[in-house]
């Protein structure tokens, strides 16, 4: 065992010794900053590393100052995250904000030289109380992680516990670990980066809810982002939830090393079989978590509850309540705050959200939907689809997801730097169905997509955002991606 092996094995708990412990955080952003406000609380030795240099009167200037008055050295800008801060055998440890990747510069140089790397998570898990932390439930997935966490969080605290959502989704979970109100358990939304940065998290139970490309240039393939994912069931104590319609979740669960009568709950959106939640009629059926699961099943609620005010339940939407519900069961929590709070959910803006429904049209924003898979779940869930698509596709191929729904499309309106390759694809495999190009890229951009939307779509039809591809080149996120268009669809709505 090394010096440094020695200093940090025994790091399991905030009451262990932090005291002089020498840590290079890098990133300034919210999660950086979380983890290194608690490391210099418990007495550490901090430097905090950043390409940016912050601009006055800015979050990143405030956390930056915040720091400096608690005694971290700050080195940003200036190519500060080229090399290591100092002599490697004066670093104990790098702990790194999720984004950077393993081939960065700095952190290839800390791995060279065989400093332990850390991720945001993985500190805060070893942050927790030496007694009593709250139990972790672990979701990741290429889509639909940030929805199944709030429905789970959502039913955790239907059933009277004091629950919070942190993680990828938003709230670092340090932050949630070092409140002074303990929770009685967290729902932690984890990022393939997060969890190739993690390495002895122990969750009550945990999902991946499917596996599709994504991420490719920080893995470096397929197979090392899928390796990631699995990392969410690694020492999981009661249960590892998969995908029965994704059985890439399934080998990740057959793989993983976990505690002795951990079991494999898998969910479907058909009938369940045994140790199973899955769909009978209208109905969510948990055949896993009931004693006699031979012969029957406990019902968690209805279509209906998940369906809300939109004009149709998604098989995504119905896919993520299942596993939701699967990790509250595993919990303890009863059937009945399983239904009441899936009625209590509301979901995150830009995902599946209904604009509006003028003369039987119905105008849905998903514009969370940035990469293909995503955009697959969200069209195979209508019957016909005026679909708005286009942006920026990251390398991603879209033949597979077009020649899937090209029997729902009743026509497409294309937008954004990328749409030429949706465009070949359209031609390739649906090449009878109406698009039309919107080269323009200016703020009145969206206003002529919903007017050859509106022309395309017929009484009963969905006109769908849903443009598997990032925001970037027209937009400053997903986020006002989504609300051009709603405010787009008021304007088109409004002049009747």
């Amino acid at each position: 065992m090394t010096d440094r092996d020695a200093r940090l094995t025994p790091l399991t708990h905030r009451d262990a010794d932090w005291s002089g412990l020498r840590v290079v955080v890098t990133g300034l952003g919210v999660s950086g900053f979380a983890a290194a406000d608690a490391l210099l609380e418990h007495g550490a030795r901090v430097r905090v590393v950043d390409a940016v240099a912050p601009q006055p009167e800015t979050p990143m200037a405030e956390r930056a100052h915040i720091l400096e008055v608690l005694g971290a050295e700050l080195l940003l800008g200036g190519g500060a995250e080229t090399t290591l801060p100092g002599p490697a055998e004066e670093i104990d440890l790098v702990v790194t904000s999720p984004g950077w990747p393993p081939h960065q510069p700095l952190l290839a140089a800390a791995a060279g030289a065989g400093i332990p790397i850390w991720g945001d998570v993985e500190l805060a898990w070893r942050m927790r109380p030496s007694e009593g932390g709250a139990p972790w439930l672990l979701v990741t997935g290429t889509n639909g992680k940030t929805t199944t966490v709030q429905m789970l969080t959502s039913m955790l605290r239907a059933a009277g516990l004091r629950a919070a959502s942190a993680g990828n989704v938003g709230t670092p979970v340090q932050e949630i670990v070092q409140d002074p109100q303990p929770y009685d358990v967290i729902a932690v939304e984890l990022s393939s980066f997060q969890l190739h940065w993690s390495h002895t998290l122990r969750p009550r139970a945990a999902v991946c809810l499917n596996i599709a490309p994504d991420h490719l240039d920080w893995h470096g393939s397929l197979e090392a982002y899928a390796r990631d994912k699995g990392k969410v069931y690694a020492n999981a104590e009661v249960a590892c939830v998969y995908n029965e319609q994704d059985l890439a979740t399934r080998r990740l669960v057959e793989q993983a090393d976990v505690e002795e009568g951990c079991r494999a709950v898998g969910f479907t959106l058909g009938s369940p079989g045994l140790s199973m939640i899955g769909v009978v009629d209208d109905v969510l059926a948990d055949r896993a978590f009931v004693e006699e699961r031979e012969t029957t099943a406990a019902e968690l609620g209805s279509l209906a509850d998940v369906q809300g005010q939109a004009p149709s339940v998604a098989p995504h939407l119905i896919a993520n309540a299942l596993a939701a519900a699967a990790l509250a069961r595993a919990h303890g929590v009863a059937p009945v705050a399983v239904r009441e709070g899936l009625r209590a959910w509301q979901p995150e803006p830009h995902r599946i959200a209904h604009v509006a429904t003028c003369d039987e049209v119905h105008w849905i924003d998903d514009s969370k939907a940035t990469n293909p898979h995503a955009a697959r779940a969200s069209l195979v869930a209508h019957e016909h689809v005026v679909w708005v698509a286009g942006g920026l596709l990251k390398g991603a191929d879209v033949d597979e997801l077009v020649a899937a729904t090209a029997a729902r499309l009743r026509g497409v309106v294309l937008i954004g730097r990328d749409r030429q390759q949706i465009a070949d694809a359209l031609a390739r495999h649906a090449p009878d169905i109406p698009v039309i190009d919107v080269a323009a890229s200016d703020t009145g951009a969206m206003d002529l997509v919903v007017r050859h939307a509106g022309e395309l779509a017929q009484p009963g039809d969905v006109v769908l955002l849903a443009p598997a591809a990032a925001s970037m080149d027209m937009f400053d996120n997903y986020g006002a991606r989504g609300d051009s268009f709603a405010a787009a669809v008021d304007r088109y709505v409004q002049e009747g």
